[in-house]
């Protein structure tokens, strides 16, 4: 086991903006959060030495959204459909490899 207690942490954004700022709320991020939960939870990933799948504030990069990003490899994400979270998942938290074409330009901000 890695010295983390968590090999891999994903973070959603579900941050709800009343002034009509765009956030990431109103893209179904909520939704891709309970999949991504569900998804990891079935595939027997989820626990100490393996996968925390957490909710996030605003993670500043609303313009992008949803986002979410997976530490340790500080890799931003965002995504569109329960497809693009399963392969998030299946490739990044399970077996190590960044899904570059659901990667987060990296100059995406607020």
């Amino acid at each position: 086991m890695s010295s983390s207690y968590y090999q891999r942490h994903i973070f959603f954004c579900l941050n709800q903006r009343s002034n009509g700022e765009a956030c990431c709320a109103d893209h179904a991020a909520q939704a891709g959060f309970d999949h991504c939960k569900q998804k990891v939870k079935s595939l027997g990933l989820a626990g100490p030495g393996q996968v925390r799948v957490n909710k996030a504030g605003c993670l500043d990069r609303c313009a992008g959204g949803p986002v979410a990003v997976v530490y340790p490899e500080a890799t931003w994400y965002t995504f569109v459909d329960q497809a693009d979270i399963d392969e998030i998942v299946e490739s990044h938290l399970r077996d190590g490899q960044v899904v570059e074409r659901l990667v987060l330009a990296p100059d995406v901000g607020r």
